[in-house]
């Protein structure tokens, strides 16, 4: 029996900027309940690579597959609706609406296959049911992530794209979110992180790809990575914007 394919596949993927190359020849694949990190330092091309499989940018190279069907260029909305969401860096709730009312309008729009959330189970799994009658506005930081993260999960996706959630936690935060994002690929959706904390992602994903000028170099296990001589000379070499 032949193995099933993978959800997401990312091949030669390529995003020009002007003469900039953010992404230069790109390829990877993602399984149904897997963790994949993105990793590599700033300028390295993890956001680009994110904003394109989630609609934001249209490749100018290669292809995305999504469950076998090319979705390179296809709308946000589009992808949202086919099983694709995902968290930003710096959270845009509706701020003048509740916790709550937050996640009602993800939920009405998403088309979640499996009907309408619990949303008062899932504002339950990611501590926000304290906070749910409150305004976006009131929250801080660390709850505008999770009600990002509360938005994406009404939606019902499969492939979760997380851009730096753990980025300004405590370490208790830090500890909870880890053991979110694993319960969530327990339940099959697949997961590509991108995070600058090495200790969390190394808790979390079973494979890494480090990125360097927009392509890969390396793909494996954490431990691995930090013992491979190319990611550490990267790693050392400075830090630009990412």
């Amino acid at each position: 029996m032949s193995p099933e394919p993978p959800l997401l596949s990312v091949d030669g993927l390529v995003k020009r900027f002007g003469g900039f190359r953010a992404l230069d020849g790109l390829s990877f694949h993602l399984n149904p309940g897997e963790i994949l990190g993105l990793v590599g330092p700033n300028g390295s091309g993890k956001t680009t690579c994110i904003n394109v499989i989630s609609g934001l940018y249209a490749p100018d190279g290669g292809g995305v597959r999504f469950a076998g069907r090319a979705i390179g260029g296809l709308p946000s909305h589009r992808l949202v609706h086919l099983g694709i969401n995902r968290t930003f860096q710096v959270p845009k709730p509706f701020l003048s609406l509740t916790v709550r009312e937050n996640v009602a309008v993800a939920d009405g729009y998403g088309r979640n296959p499996r009907g309408p959330v619990d949303i008062d189970t899932l504002l339950a799994t990611l501590d926000l049911r304290p906070v749910a009658e409150r305004r976006a506005a009131e929250l801080n930081s660390a709850q505008q992530k999770m009600l990002d993260l509360a938005r994406a999960l009404a939606t019902g996706p499969r492939l979760l794209l997380i851009d730096e959630l753990a980025a300004g936690l405590n370490p208790a935060e830090l500890d909870r979110v880890a053991v979110q994002i694993k319960e969530i690929a327990r339940s099959g959706v697949a997961l590509l992180v991108v995070e600058h904390l090495m200790g969390f992602i190394g808790e979390i994903t079973d494979r890494v790809i480090v990125m360097n000028a927009g392509k890969e170099i390396f793909e494996g296990v954490m431990a691995d990575a930090i013992q491979d001589k190319r990611v550490v000379e990267v790693f050392l070499g400075g830090e630009d914007e990412g």
